[in-house]
């Protein structure tokens, strides 16, 4: 029988090491401590290699969980209200019970940051799902054990070595009533073949259009433009409304930049002087070039450094 800690030491699949080649927005420097994390499973810490779920779980089973990333700043978890606003804001919507509150989860990610020695540049995986199922189908009375609940943490530091590159795919974030895109749920398999798609044209992320084919977000980001010195996003209708993005929004607003959130096209795009992408792992990324067009000068521009800066003031203040 092959345990857990053989398949962390096995070598790595020859084609699995040319895709860690390729740049992501979630690329984070190596650290020999994250073999030795501790993982909170269910209200027991348990080491990396032990940390397991049943294969009868409805996350692995069905996707059938939600999640929150958070990310660790000089000991305090940035925007932490606002991650579990919006954690249970999406278990109301999937009609799943936690089973703790606020704060017994805010108990448990501080226990688990303690554990692990953690006081900086960290990020968590927070994941709840329905539980085990009784047997391998959908329906929800199927989960008889009460949800699971995850809380996985690495020691993480971003390292975007040159700007992102984006291809736009044929895949879009769906409306409403197919799987509402402001949910953030474990069934990711949209976005990850809009990721693999992009990844065969020789791009790093996909831009992904929305039902109207308006420039829309990425596969794993929220997306921003820059023309003239307006800051332009999407109208948010149809995208995960990630906290950075409103938190760049609102950065924006408070320093005097232009900032928009409105219907715009390609055209608009490949046109644009900047372009960076927003999420909780890397705040703000430059893009350099979109379908195989240069942005602006390729670099991270005046704009973006600007709002970079003004985030990093706000999330240290």
């Amino acid at each position: 029988m092959v345990s857990v800690r053989d398949v962390f030491s096995r070598p790595l699949n020859p084609l699995n090491v040319a895709r860690m080649d390729k740049l992501t927005t979630h690329q984070a420097q190596d650290d020999a401590r994250n073999e030795d994390i501790l993982i909170w499973v269910n209200g027991t810490l348990k080491p990396k290699a032990q940390a397991m779920v049943s294969v009868y779980d409805s996350g692995f089973m069905l996707g059938d969980g939600i999640w929150e990333g958070l990310r660790l700043y000089d000991g305090r978890w940035s925007f932490l209200d606002l991650h579990l606003d919006r954690l249970f804001e999406a278990a109301l919507a999937i009609d799943l019970n936690i089973g703790m509150d606020r704060a017994a989860l805010r108990r448990a990610i501080a226990d688990t940051q303690q554990a692990n020695g953690m006081v900086s540049d960290a990020h968590c995986r927070l994941m709840v799902t329905r539980g085990l199922k009784s047997r391998p189908f959908q329906h929800p009375a199927l989960s008889v054990s009460g949800p699971t609940v995850v809380i996985l943490m690495e020691h993480s530091r971003p390292s975007i070595r040159r700007p992102i590159r984006l291809a736009t795919v044929p895949h879009q974030r769906g409306l409403p009533m197919t799987q509402d895109p402001k949910l953030n749920s474990h069934s990711k398999l949209n976005c990850i073949l809009a990721c693999i798609a992009a990844e065969k044209a020789g791009a790093d992320e996909a831009l992904m259009l929305d039902v109207h084919g308006f420039v829309n977000t990425t596969n794993a980001c929220n997306f921003f433009i820059v023309r003239r010195g307006e800051v332009w996003t999407s109208t948010g209708d149809y995208c995960m409304n990630g906290i950075t993005r409103g938190k760049v929004i609102e950065i924006c607003r408070k320093a005097g930049i232009p900032v928009y959130e409105r219907n715009f096209s390609l055209v608009d795009t490949y046109g644009a002087d900047e372009a960076f992408l927003t999420g909780t792992f890397g705040a703000q990324t430059p893009v350099g070039d979109i379908d195989g067009r240069k942005i602006g000068t390729g670099q991270m521009g005046p704009v973006t450094e600007r709002i970079l800066q003004l985030y990093k003031a706000m999330v240290t203040a």
